[in-house]
């Protein structure tokens, strides 16, 4: 029994094997022959038809039909060679026409040359030389090829169409043109049924007011909006964007950067960093996160400016940087820390601000609010006030003056004492920069000043306790030179033994040495340092496109209903 089993398999086998080989076998026919020849010499073996009158000579071969002026068939070969106004149609879905074409009915395969078409209901190919397979229902060329849809014209030197996802593969001098913008790439993906791009290699895109560069990225055409990843680039209304991952929409006018983000401001040469950004073209913003950095140079040297969120607003000419929370900022010799900060470059005015006191804040504690308050460090002396303002010259980008408004105090470690500070204390400071160096400063009203005073051996003489109505200073290498009491004096000079330790500290003394910011690194705390950046999908993992295009048409034909018409893309939807 097992053996007659074994035998039936056998015959089964064989027969489904000559079946399928028959049917992939399958002969061409002849539908109409027109006027028929033979030339042994010239085409042994083969039959030669031409077209009769205007009917032309037609072939038919596994859903797929031919027609040509001339033909000369091969049974035996099973194949066709076809020449004047050649037609091949499959179905009613594609239809190819060229000078010449050569088909293989064994092959399944058609080589169409000179003034190659090849066209369906959604796009136009045209070559010179084409290779179509049926089989694997691909064509190929690589003799350059321009496709034209209802938006686009596309070109390259080779290229790909793969018929059962309407997707086109182009490779080497890839080039879209689109009445607002130039897409070039090295190799790109291109689905005819949905007009979205995927871009490989070196790739740009020029529009009326943007470019964008990547060497990885997905673009729709139609609605221009896309992103980009690999040596990602856009240049965007006056502001260059770089970032790991780069997310671009023309329409909505807005452009976002995901992980190691620069954003350049071209006109105010600017720079924010950061791993988060969002930019907002008709609001002239840009919104930044995560490791936040504003780098303004003033007279070849930047200043840094640091926050949990940043945001830099208004057209280049009246440009604002503003930051919030934790706000810290950094240049040589001169360094700050606030709870937000206000910089108008067209003034040149920057303000530093202290955290909110609340309903209580007249019930805190005095050394409670000063721990709130923006301090400022000019070198070694230490700044404090209710608001602390630093102004640039504009025009030279040099600092130029400062100013300390309200409870403003300065405080200087001593260095030749262990525990000894200098003091000065008002109600305002004014302050004057010469070649970005604090060299006068002028205390006004209700001036109190505790001072450490040294003979020319740097010997102790005393310390000068006075009370004044104002006070000028000047600095010396950043560190104070000279006092000068105005109006009214009144105080003394006190050996250190007739002054107890108590008595050597104004009213609302706080040293925040342990908060300067004494580099760059130091703007940066350890919840900044240990931000974990999200793994970008085609940075270093190849994606699958297919399941990506799919997942992206699925999500669009979601959405269908929720649109006003779904046939519309964002362009035509804002031309009505």
């Amino acid at each position: 029994m097992k053996k007659v089993s074994n035998i039936l398999f056998i015959i089964l086998f064989v027969l489904v094997y000559q079946f399928t080989f028959s049917q992939e076998k399958k002969t061409i026919t002849v539908v109409y022959g027109g006027t028929y020849t033979k030339n042994e010499v010239k085409y042994p073996g083969a039959s030669i038809f031409a077209k009769d009158g205007t009917r032309q000579v037609q072939f038919e071969h596994q859903g797929g039909e031919l027609w040509c002026d001339l033909a000369i068939y091969n049974q035996k070969k099973n194949s066709v060679r076809a020449f004047g106004n050649v037609r091949f149609q499959q179905g009613d879905s594609l239809k190819m026409t060229s000078k010449k074409l050569d088909y293989d009915g064994n092959l399944k395969l058609a080589i169409a040359r000179e003034n190659v078409t090849l066209r369906n209901s959604q796009m136009t190919l045209q070559t010179d030389s084409l290779f179509f397979d049926r089989t694997i229902q691909e064509a190929f060329y690589e003799t350059f090829g321009t496709v034209r849809d209802s938006i686009n014209v596309l070109t390259s030197e080779k290229g790909r169409y793969l018929l059962e996802t309407k997707k086109y593969q182009f490779v080497s001098d890839v080039i879209i043109t689109n009445p607002d913008y130039v897409l070039e790439s090295a190799q790109l993906d291109y689905y005819t049924s949905t007009k979205h791009a995927y871009m490989y290699g070196p790739s740009t895109i020029t529009g009326k007011d943007y470019v964008t560069y990547c060497e990885r990225g997905f673009y729709d055409t139609q609605d221009e909006n896309g992103y980009f990843v690999k040596n990602s680039r856009i240049d965007y209304n006056n502001r260059i964007i770089y970032g790991d991952s780069l997310y671009f929409d023309k329409f909505e006018n807005f452009a976002s950067a995901t992980n190691n983000i620069k954003v350049i401001d071209t006109i105010n040469k600017g720079v924010v960093k950061g791993h988060y950004a969002e930019v907002f073209k008709q609001k002239d913003s840009v919104f930044i996160t995560k490791r936040a950095v504003a780098i303004n140079v003033i007279e070849k040297d930047s200043l840094y400016i640091h926050g949990d969120t940043l945001m830099v607003t208004g057209p280049p000419e009246n440009r604002i940087i503003r930051g919030f929370r934790n706000v810290k900022l950094f240049k040589k010799d001169l360094s700050g820390k606030c709870d937000s900060i206000h910089v108008n470059q067209k003034t040149g005015l920057t303000q530093l601000i202290g955290q909110p006191l609340g309903l209580l804040g007249d019930e805190m504690p005095l050394l409670e609010r000063k721990k709130k308050s923006p301090v400022l460090w000019n070198g070694t002396n230490q700044m404090t006030g209710d608001s602390i303002h630093l102004i640039s010259n504009v025009k030279t980008e040099k600092l130029d003056s400062l100013k300390v408004l309200n409870n403003a105090f300065i405080v200087e470690k001593d260095s030749l004492s262990t525990n000894g500070y200098n003091q000065v204390k008002g109600k305002d400071l004014y302050g004057k920069f010469i070649d970005n160096e604090l060299k006068i400063v002028d205390v006004i009203k209700n001036t109190e000043v505790i001072y450490y005073m040294y003979n020319d051996d740097q010997k102790l003489i005393g310390i000068d306790k006075t009370i004044c109505s104002a006070i000028n200073m000047t600095f010396e290498e950043s560190g104070i030179e000279d006092i000068t009491f105005i109006t009214n004096p009144d105080g003394d000079i006190f050996p250190e033994k007739d002054l107890p330790p108590n008595a050597r500290k104004l009213a609302g003394f706080i040293w925040r040495d342990g908060e300067m910011i004494r580099s760059k690194e130091d703007l940066f705390d350890e919840d900044d340092n240990s931000i974990e950046l999200v793994k970008i999908r085609g940075v270093d993992n190849p994606i699958d496109i297919e399941a990506e295009e799919l997942e992206r048409q699925k999500n669009e034909l979601d959405q269908v209903p929720v649109k006003k018409n779904a046939s519309k893309s964002k362009k035509a939807e804002r031309k009505e």
